[in-house]
């Protein structure tokens, strides 16, 4: 069956964006190609149960086995060993991809506490869009009482986009809480220097 989201984005979305953008191929619209999410876990990651519970958590948040990541280097002040365990990440593709979306911006962000709406700052110069959650609770799938620690999670978008214009349009056609009122960047002067996120 094909997600909600999937078929409004195909049905409706593009022939807006196409439109918003002025756009005449309908293949050069934006699109979300793949979620990322990523729980760290810092000095907590060398205890094995704790590494199990973010793994449990992470995999009904998104409803995927996640992989364990790995510290990359080590870093005498963060405690951290190259090779050691640092957290937990899945990446989403196609119709889980679209799934998470639906549960994300309509049951999720809305239950964040005095939540304001995203900041446009989380656009990075390829047009991805990234976004931090202070509290893994406040999807519905996590069950409070279980929780051993309450935890942050990264969450990246990875998107087809060539201007900034067209991920910010894509995210309103999503309906994600944009705040227009603060941090908001000029279309196409997104001078951040942030990477492109090349997680596979």
């Amino acid at each position: 069956m094909i997600p909600r989201l999937k078929d409004t984005y195909d049905k409706q979305i593009v022939n807006s964006l196409m439109g918003k953008l002025n756009l005449k191929n309908k293949h050069e619209v934006p699109k979300f190609e793949k979620i990322v999410l990523n729980m760290g876990l810092g000095e907590d990651a060398a205890d094995g149960k704790k590494i199990k519970s973010c793994v449990d958590d992470l995999g009904l948040i998104s409803g995927q086995k996640p992989v364990i990541t790995k510290f990359k280097k080590s870093i005498s002040n963060f405690k951290t060993r190259k090779g050691s365990n640092a957290g937990a990440k899945v990446t989403l593709r196609s119709h889980k991809m679209y799934e998470f979306l639906d549960r994300l911006v309509n049951i999720a962000l809305p239950r964040i506490k005095d939540f304001r709406g995203l900041t446009t700052k989380g656009i990075d110069k390829s047009f991805n869009y990234s976004f931090g959650i202070k509290e893994h609770i406040i999807f519905p799938e996590v069950n409070f009482d279980k929780v051993d620690k309450i935890r942050g999670l990264d969450v990246t978008l990875v998107i087809t986009s060539k201007t900034e214009q067209g991920t910010l349009e894509l995210l309103k056609e999503f309906n994600f809480p944009i705040n227009n009122k603060k941090n908001w960047g000029n279309y196409g002067k997104n001078k951040r220097n942030t990477k492109k996120f090349e997680e596979n």
